[in-house]
C-alpha cells in the first residue's frame, strides 16, 4: 500500500514537544532523539498500513475510525483516523493517562 501523508494537529505536536522536552531535561539528548527515532517509525508503520492500529479507544469513546498504535521502546501511543488522502494524527499521549478520560476532552476538537 502507497504511505498516506500524516498531518499531525496542533496538538499531537504539543503532545511530542512536551515529551521531548521532557526526555532531554531528565535523560539527556540521546534518548531524547531515540524517542524520535521511535516516533518517526510509528508515524511510518501507521503511514503505510493504517488498518493495523487497535481501534479500543474508538468503541470506547464511540468515535468512529480511531485507531492508536504504540511506539516502540518509550511509553507512547500514536492517536489517528484515516482519511481518503491523509491520517490526521490526534494526540501523541503517554501510555500511563487515563485515556479514554483524556481523548473525552478532545472529543469537541473531532
Amino acid at each position: 500500500m502507497k504511505a498516506l501523508p500524516l498531518i499531525p494537529r496542533a496538538q499531537a505536536q504539543e503532545d511530542v514537544e512536551q515529551a521531548l522536552d521532557y526526555y532531554r531535561q531528565e535523560a539527556g539528548e540521546s534518548v531524547a532523539l531515540g524517542f524520535v527515532a521511535a516516533l518517526e517509525q510509528a508515524f511510518t508503520h501507521v503511514a503505510r498500513h493504517p488498518a493495523t492500529g487497535s481501534p479500543r479507544y474508538a468503541h470506547e469513546l464511540g468515535l468512529a475510525g480511531l485507531r492508536c498504535w504504540p511506539l516502540t521502546r518509550y511509553p507512547f501511543l500514536v492517536f489517528y483516523r484515516q482519511q481518503a488522502d491523509h491520517i490526521d494524527v490526534w494526540r501523541v499521549p503517554h501510555g500511563a493517562r487515563d485515556i479514554p478520560a483524556w481523548l473525552a476532552g478532545d472529543e469537541g476538537g473531532t
